[in-house]
C-alpha cells in the first residue's frame, strides 16, 4: 500500500500507538507542513491539468456524508 498524506509509522504515532510523545509531535508537525506547504501546490496542479482527478480528491476530502 502506498501512502496518501501519512506514512504508516506516522499513522501509528498520531493514533497514539507510540509511547514517545516527541515522535508523535514530530509526526503531527510533518503532516501539518504537508497540508499547508505541499498540498496547495498539488491541488493547483490537479485543478489546472487534470480537473477530473481534482474533483475526485475534493469529493473524498470534502464528503459531508461522513461525520
Amino acid at each position: 500500500m502506498s501512502r496518501a498524506l501519512l506514512t504508516e509509522k506516522e499513522r501509528e504515532r498520531i493514533a497514539g500507538d507510540s509511547a514517545n510523545e516527541q515522535r508523535r509531535h514530530e509526526a503531527v508537525s510533518r503532516a501539518r507542513r504537508r497540508i499547508h506547504e505541499e498540498l496547495p501546490d498539488d491541488l493547483e496542479l490537479l485543478e489546472r491539468h487534470h480537473p477530473t482527478l481534482y474533483d475526485e480528491l475534493v469529493s473524498v476530502v470534502c464528503d459531508s456524508d461522513e461525520e
